[in-house]
């Protein structure tokens, strides 16, 4: 299969008849403002926040912890998404709960114990998620589907911001959003990784419902305000 091929299917696949969510990642924002430019995308319009949480095993990046969840959560009044890229996230569940995070997402690939974690997510009163990435196939949550609130697809492989879009998790994506329609579940279907205005319409024909965007929001080069309006306007031609 060439890269194009999944490309060219999405474009030809039918607009995904949910309503369409941009969460951004402050993985790329400004860390010394970060209070403001979270403020400055809730004024945008976005649906969420997204905090990357990275521990240096599972990925090779080191990030944030519930310090930054706490200090978002003064800042917005947002839903918080705590993106677990960590290994024994079920160690760190109630203290991203407690630190203010609305929906957490774990990593099937660091999850043995998945319904248990899923569980232990929605005991702590949390909205639960689960990630794959991108070589993991959607088989590996069907018996779990059902209980959970969002599935995120990576788009990308998890680590880094700024990486090119996987044009092969389209079908993927597309794959998923059949089995949740057909299976009449209410789950959300989230992209991660890569998402600008030329590959923002291609996952939303292919079927997702809320789209993480990082350096596409924070990219100093323009305002917050009109990197979502960019965003928004490449999303009505779909």
């Amino acid at each position: 299969m060439t890269a194009e091929q999944p490309i060219a299917r999405a474009a030809q696949a039918p607009q995904s008849p949910v309503a369409i969510g941009l969460v951004p990642s402050i993985l790329s924002a400004d860390f010394s403002r970060l209070g403001e430019q979270v403020r400055e995308a809730e004024e945008a319009g976005v649906q969420r926040i997204q905090i990357d949480v990275m521990d240096g095993h599972f990925v090779p990046n080191i990030t944030m912890g519930p310090l930054i969840v706490e200090a978002v959560r003064r800042s917005t009044s947002l839903p918080l998404e705590a993106h677990l890229m960590i290994t024994n996230p079920e160690h760190y569940i109630e203290a991203f709960a407690r630190a203010g995070a609305d929906v957490i997402i774990v990593h099937q690939e660091t999850c043995p114990h998945l319904h248990r974690i899923v569980q232990q997510i929605k005991e702590a009163g949390k909205q639960a998620g689960v990630a794959l990435n991108p070589s993991s196939p959607i088989w590996l949550l069907e018996d779990i589907l059902s209980l959970l609130d969002l599935v995120l697809i990576m788009t990308v492989n998890p680590g880094f911001g700024g990486q090119e879009f996987i044009p092969e998790t389209l079908p993927k994506i597309a794959r998923l959003r059949q089995q949740l329609t057909e299976r009449q579940l209410h789950c959300d279907l989230e992209v991660d990784g890569g998402i600008n205005e030329h590959t923002a319409p291609l996952v939303v024909r292919a079927g997702a419902n809320l789209l993480v965007a990082g350096s596409a929001v924070y990219n100093r080069r323009e305002s917050v305000a009109a990197a979502v309006e960019r965003l928004r306007r490449a999303l009505a031609l779909t």
